[in-house]
């Protein structure tokens, strides 16, 4: 998910670059909730893991 992320923060920056404001709004708005996503998986998995390893 991580690399989707980035991803599209790269076509966001060449879109940018380009003068393609529409579309590096729209791929830096996917960017942002996709590394949201990630970041909160991450996170639950990390408790998940502390959890099964303490019982």
């Amino acid at each position: 998910m991580l690399y989707w992320a980035l991803m599209f923060l790269v076509i966001a920056l060449l879109a940018g670059l380009f003068g393609f404001g529409g579309i590096a709004s729209t791929a830096t708005g996917m960017a942002q909730i996709l590394f949201v996503i990630a970041l909160v998986l991450f996170v639950v998995s990390l408790f998940a893991g502390f959890l099964r390893r303490n019982s």
